[in-house]
C-alpha cells in the first residue's frame, strides 16, 4: 500500500479540469491510465525522470474506481484531497453544501484515533 501514491493520484487529478471530468465519467479507465502513464513520474521533473516501484494495491484500485471516499480514508488517503476532488466531480449533482454534508455523514462512524494519513 502506498498512501503517497493514493494522495498523488487525488492531487494530480484534482488540479486538471479535464482529468476531473475524465475521472468522473470513466473512473476505471482513468485509474488504469494514470497508474500506467503517470504514477511513477516524479512531479515537476522531465518525463524521463521515472521510478518503477509504486503501484496501487487491488484494494486501492477498487476504491479509486468506485469513488469510495470512505474506503480511501480508511486506506490513509488525506480527506482534504478526496473532499476537494469529489466536490469538483459531484457537487453539481446536489444542492448547495449537500454533497459536503453527505461526505461527512459517510465518515461519521469513524472515531479517534483516525486512520494514519501521514505519507
Amino acid at each position: 500500500m502506498s498512501k503517497y501514491l493514493l494522495n498523488k493520484f487525488l492531487y494530480t487529478v484534482d488540479r486538471d479540469p479535464q482529468l476531473v471530468e475524465r475521472y468522473r465519467e470513466d473512473a476505471a479507465g482513468t485509474v488504469d491510465w494514470w497508474e500506467r502513464e503517470l504514477a511513477n513520474q516524479v512531479l515537476n521533473c522531465v518525463v524521463a525522470e521515472k521510478s518503477t516501484w509504486l503501484a496501487f494495491t487491488d484494494e486501492e484500485r477498487t476504491a479509486l474506481r468506485e469513488h469510495d471516499h470512505v474506503k480511501l480514508f480508511e486506506l490513509g488517503a488525506h480527506p482534504f484531497l478526496t473532499l476537494t476532488l469529489f466536490i469538483a466531480m459531484f457537487e453539481r449533482d446536489h444542492g448547495p453544501l449537500e454533497y459536503q454534508k453527505a461526505y461527512g455523514r459517510a465518515l461519521q462512524h469513524h472515531a479517534l484515533p483516525y486512520p494514519d494519513i501521514a505519507t
